[in-house]
């Protein structure tokens, strides 16, 4: 007897020594209602918990990334796959309109992400590893960015992923209200608390993700719901946690204030009551405004004359500050700045703050003293009274537009005659002095086709998906701004309309640059989205050539760059128009697909021309790029000046005539009501 004990406890040993998993806590169960005193956690980055219990995983800090997981890892396989959790969670964003990137739900083989980048990739994954079935990773998403890169829903999202950040299935973050029947929108960036279920049915493959605010109990229709079998995806011993990032945008910060889980079963309801209370948000204090108070005490001649010098030098000081401000102005207050404020922030208006100039005016950049907030602050000239409050009512309406790929307008002051535009500042300047110039760095082809891919989902959220069509009527690549991370944003949008108030009705007009102008535009001179879409198939020639769409210094042949494209098109030789300081390292599918939609965008016909949605789509990937350019090439004439050459059946301008190269007097943009 005695000898069969020893001989059990010895096989016992060798099992543990032989699979070091088997020392690992199975506890298919837990919860914490805050995390006071929670030691089997594991926190990570900026991950940390407050006396209260608040779990925190990212600060305000900008390229933040925290996450917490559950230290013992849970068996999977063989067992059931079946889990459920409730957490609760909230995004409290610095500011109001500025977005951040969101927090995740997600069970990964491992803890270990040092491999991982914050930003849009939530901290698990980078752009190397995103999509590979090796990464055995499933996360629910919490999304307060739009993301062209992942095809993301909007601004307010939220999606089941595996092994990507593309998310399976995504929808606007909403729950189901019983009372009213209907789905309710959830701000996930409210700064108020939200709960979220997930579950999974190992039987039916079913996963279920479900949101309710903070005093709701769990709605009866989940807000995604999908077929998905993760004994295929799930290794066989997982980790559960949350992982949360900041992009390069000092946005706001992450927090988890409760979390029930169940391996075997559904996990127990959380006690609201019992949870820990978030920070105080503190609201900025406003200066009070400048008082000064005089007193003139008639004692003297002298005292006098002393006292009407300071007030004469008071007032010339004050006359340098000088703006126009009326009562109807009080309804945009939160867009108006103070010109004090902006002389100050660019030295004021410096030549060494000069950034450029424009069709309407020259930019400055600027550091607002009190914040030290980067500005770029745009000067331009308006000297009508007529229709003012129109024009700062169309500020407020550019102020609102809301894109990653779009620059951001911050507001606006004005003194008389004198308008001033304050947006984003884009630390990397304009792509045309990557594109053309010899003292920066060359693009790669990512980097190009990525900017080239952003341009056109902000085109296109200006042409469907704002509240009112906005038209750009200047799109090129002065116009196309880079950010910190290298991402292009459009610039310039909206001022048409801003230009075209007090001014002549009877006038009309030509807006935009010679090589980027549609036919019809120097025709009848009425822009549309359509003479938009072919100034974007001239952007990515320019983009995909390194050269300006009009070159008089070039062989003849060459001097009009869709002209130089479409006949290397006919000839089989295209990718020779490719910009040489790329090398030839690029993606040849991608390059050929570039300059066949740069040149179906710069069609003549308005018809033949693709929307930006369709352009969006033949970019992503997510429609076959047609065939027309095969389809036609028997018929019709390609006009060449004053020349035509027979055999081809696309009709491209190419009649400009040499010695009119240059700008046009530009107004860059339009906003044009209703759709």
């Amino acid at each position: 007897m005695s000898t069969t004990s020893l001989t059990t406890c010895f096989l016992m040993v060798l099992c543990v020594h032989l699979n070091p998993l088997a020392l690992a806590r199975d506890e298919s169960q837990f919860i914490y209602n805050g995390f006071r005193g929670a030691n089997n956690l594991h926190l990570d980055g900026s991950a940390k918990i407050f006396p209260n219990g608040l779990l925190q995983l990212t600060n305000n800090s900008g390229q933040q990334t925290g996450r917490t997981f559950y230290k013992f890892p849970i068996r999977f396989k063989p067992d059931t796959l079946s889990f459920s959790t409730h957490f609760v969670f909230a995004i409290v964003p610095k500011r109001k309109d500025i977005g951040l990137n969101g927090i995740a739900f997600a069970i990964s083989p491992s803890m270990d992400f040092r491999q991982a980048v914050g930003s849009q990739y939530f901290g698990l994954l980078n752009v190397s590893n995103n999509g590979l079935a090796s990464n055995h990773l499933l996360a629910i998403e919490l999304d307060t960015l739009m993301n062209a890169e992942f095809n993301d829903t909007d601004g307010n999202h939220v999606g089941i992923d595996v092994n990507s950040l593309r998310s399976n299935v995504s929808a606007s973050a909403m729950y189901y209200s019983s009372n009213e029947g209907i789905n309710k929108r959830l701000d996930l960036k409210s700064g108020n608390p939200i709960q979220v279920w997930i579950d999974y049915d190992e039987v039916e493959n079913q996963l279920n993700v479900t949101l309710a605010p903070m005093k709701s109990m769990k709605p009866e229709k989940p807000l995604l719901s999908t077929q998905i079998n993760l004994s295929t995806i799930l290794s066989d011993y997982v980790y559960v946690g949350f992982s949360g990032a900041t992009g390069s945008i000092e946005g706001g910060a992450h927090y988890v204030l409760g979390w029930s889980f169940n391996k075997s079963g559904k996990a127990q309801n959380l006690q609201l009551s019992e949870l820990p209370s978030l920070p105080h948000q503190r609201k900025p204090r406003e200066k009070p405004g400048i008082e000064i108070t005089v007193s003139l005490i008639a004692v003297s001649t002298m005292l006098i004359i002393l006292i009407m010098g300071f007030l004469f030098l008071y007032f010339v000081r004050m006359k340098k500050y000088e703006e126009v401000h009326e009562d109807w102005e009080e309804e945009y207050g939160p867009h108006r700045f103070r010109y004090k404020d902006l002389y100050k922030a660019t030295k004021g208006f410096v030549d060494e703050e000069l950034l450029g100039a424009g069709g309407f005016g020259k930019v400055y950049r600027g550091v607002l003293p009190s914040s030290k907030e980067e500005l770029a602050v745009k000067k331009v000239s308006h000297d009508s009274k007529q229709g003012m409050r129109e024009f700062v009512s169309e500020i407020a309406s550019m102020g609102r537009l809301r894109h990653r790929n779009l620059v951001k307008l911050l507001g606006y002051s004005r003194r008389r005659g004198e308008l001033i535009l304050v947006y984003d500042y884009m630390p990397n300047g304009s792509l045309d002095k990557y594109l053309f110039g010899s003292e920066r760095q060359s693009l790669s082809w990512t980097q190009r086709y990525r900017i080239i891919r952003g341009v056109a989902s902000g085109l296109l959220y200006l042409h469907e998906e704002s509240e009112q069509v906005v038209l750009h009527r200047d799109v090129k690549a002065s116009n196309v701004l880079l950010d910190a991370d290298m991402n292009g944003r459009l610039g310039d949008f909206g001022l048409a309309r801003l230009y075209d108030h007090g001014a002549n009705p009877e006038t009309t007009h030509v807006v935009g640059t010679i090589g980027y102008l549609a036919p019809e535009l120097t025709r009848i001179g009425k822009a549309t989205t359509s003479t938009d879409v072919f100034a974007f198939g001239a952007f990515m020639l320019e983009v995909a050539c390194g050269r300006r769409p009009i070159e008089p210094q070039r062989l003849p042949e060459e001097i009009v760059l869709v002209d130089w494209v479409l006949e290397n098109w006919n000839k089989g030789t295209i990718l020779r128009t490719v910009d040489p300081k790329l090398g030839g390292d690029y993606l040849k599918e991608e390059m050929e697909l570039v300059l066949k939609l740069g040149l179906l965008c710069s069609h003549s016909k308005t018809a033949t021309r693709p929307s930006m949605r369709q352009v969006v789509q033949y970019l992503g990937g997510d429609a076959l790029f047609p065939e027309i350019l095969h389809e036609v090439t028997s018929i019709g004439v390609l006009y060449m000046g004053n020349e035509t050459s027979a055999g081809f059946g696309l009709s491209f301008p190419s009649s400009i005539q040499k010695s009119s190269i240059g700008s046009m007097a530009s107004s860059e943009s339009i906003l044009t009501s209703g759709r």
